[in-house]
C-alpha cells in the first residue's frame, strides 16, 4: 500500500510540475506584437470645383525610372458635380489638410539628376478674384531618383487657418539633348485646418509614432505623412516603419511608391 501511494504521489507532482511548464511556456522567447497602423481616414474634400488638380503618375516619354513621371503624394477625390439640371461633371481633386503654418510637401521624382534642367515650387492665394504668389521657389536637383521633400520658408507669410491654397511643383526634364527642356508638373491644393483642444492635447503627450496614428485618424494628411516620412529618414531600417510607411501610402492608392527611397533633399531658394 505504501509503494501503491508513493507511486500517486509521484504522479500527481509530475503533473504539477508538467501543467507549470505547459503553462509558462508560451511566454519563453515571446515578441510583443506591435499594434496594426491606422490608414489615413480621408475628411470629404470641398463641395465646389475649387480643388481640381492632377498629382500625376502618368507614363512619362521614356526619361523616367521604368517610364514614371513626378507624383505628388497626396489623396485624389473623385467626384460628380451636377452641372445644371442635366448635365454631370467628373472632377478630379487633390487636396489635403494641414496643421502647420509651414507645412512640407512630398514628390517623387524619378529622374536622374543630369536629366533635370530645373524644379519650381509655387503656392498661389486664389481666394478673391486676381491670383496671388504666396510662394514661389527653386529647388535644388537632388542627387538621386526618389521621394523628395519641400518646406515653406519660414521668411514667407504663414498659411492661414481655412483658406485654400493651389500649389503647384513643375520640373523641367532633358529627354532629347537636342530638344529643350520639356517640362512636367503636378498641381493640387492645401488648406490649413484648426485643430479641436482634444486632439490637440493628445498630440502634445503622444510620441511621433502615436502622431501619425493621430493626424491619419483626424484626417490631417500633410502632417501625417510629413512624420511618418521623418521617422524613416531617421530609423531607415525600422520595419515596424516600413510597414507604417506602406498602410498610410495604400490608402490613397500609391502603394507603389513605397520602397523609393527618401531623399534628405532639398534646399529652396524664395523668390
Amino acid at each position: 500500500m505504501k509503494i501503491y501511494w508513493q507511486k500517486i504521489q509521484l504522479i500527481a507532482a509530475f503533473g504539477i510540475t508538467l501543467l507549470g511548464i505547459i503553462g509558462y511556456s508560451p511566454m519563453i522567447g515571446m515578441t510583443p506584437v506591435a499594434a496594426a497602423p491606422k490608414k489615413f481616414s480621408p475628411p470629404p474634400p470641398p463641395p465646389d470645383r475649387g480643388a481640381a488638380g492632377d498629382r500625376g503618375g502618368a507614363a512619362s516619354r521614356g526619361c523616367g525610372v521604368g517610364n514614371k513621371s513626378i507624383v505628388a503624394l497626396t489623396p485624389v477625390y473623385k467626384q460628380i458635380l451636377n452641372q445644371g439640371q442635366t448635365e454631370a461633371v467628373a472632377v478630379t481633386k487633390v487636396w489635403g489638410l494641414t496643421n502647420e503654418e509651414y507645412p512640407t510637401f512630398w514628390f517623387f521624382v524619378p529622374y536622374q539628376k543630369s536629366l533635370i534642367d530645373s524644379i519650381e515650387f509655387v503656392i498661389k492665394d486664389e481666394s478673391s478674384k486676381s491670383s496671388q504668389t504666396h510662394y514661389r521657389t527653386v529647388v535644388t536637383i537632388p542627387e538621386v531618383p526618389g521621394i523628395v521633400s519641400i518646406r515653406l520658408n519660414a521668411n514667407t507669410p504663414p498659411l492661414q487657418v481655412d483658406k485654400m491654397y493651389h500649389w503647384f511643383f513643375k520640373i523641367k526634364v532633358i529627354c532629347n539633348p537636342q530638344q529643350p527642356p520639356e517640362r512636367e508638373y503636378v498641381e493640387g491644393w492645401v488648406q490649413r485646418d484648426n485643430l479641436n483642444l482634444k486632439l490637440v492635447e493628445s498630440l502634445k503627450q503622444a510620441t511621433p509614432q502615436q502622431r501619425v496614428n493621430l493626424y491619419a485618424e483626424n484626417g490631417i494628411w500633410y502632417d501625417a505623412l510629413t512624420t511618418l516620412a521623418e521617422l524613416r529618414l531617421s530609423k531607415p531600417e525600422d520595419p515596424t516603419l516600413a510597414v507604417e510607411w506602406m498602410n498610410l501610402l495604400q490608402s490613397i492608392d500609391l502603394e507603389n511608391l513605397a520602397k523609393q527611397p527618401l531623399i534628405k533633399c532639398c534646399q529652396v531658394n524664395a523668390k
